[in-house]
């Protein structure tokens, strides 16, 4: 599992459970957090690098699909850089928004107004689907 390696919140708890179930975690840290000392006890490899940008791009080199877990701004930034790159062709990984209890559900009525508007590119459902469960995940991934 390829995330921010930041000891908290989410990020956190999908790492431990990662990490105890046998999974590998690789943490993408930006510099100031590693000195800020958040790093999570449970990444098994440090990729350190010097802002935002940067992590994001080792994020995708280092990732076949993107898990969007309910999150803010940074998590949305990551989502429209991972679809924005795949509209233009650099990549064809998808991205997952797994939307927990509704969490995504004004932003996917966003995206769906933007679609009729003609403001987005092809379809965005064709970069970006939507989990409403675990088993959605599951399903979406045995797909691929």
């Amino acid at each position: 599992m390829v995330y921010g390696g930041v000891n908290q919140g989410l990020m956190e708890c999908v790492a431990k459970s990662a990490h105890e179930s046998g999974g590998h975690t690789i943490g993408v840290i930006p510099r100031i957090v590693e000195k800020s000392g958040r790093i999570s006890q449970y990444v098994d490899v440090e990729i350190l690098c010097d802002n935002l940008s940067d992590r994001k791009q080792l994020m995708e080199d280092q990732s076949d699909v993107f898990i969007a877990l309910p999150g803010g701004i940074g998590t949305i930034d990551e989502v429209f850089t991972i679809a924005a790159a795949h509209t233009i062709g650099y990549h064809h990984k998808l991205v997952i928004l797994y939307n927990m209890k509704g969490c995504w559900d004004d932003l996917l009525r966003l995206l769906d107004n933007l679609q009729q508007r003609g403001m987005v590119r092809g379809c965005w459902r064709d970069y970006i689907a939507v989990a409403d469960s675990l088993d959605d995940v599951k399903k979406i991934l045995a797909q691929r």
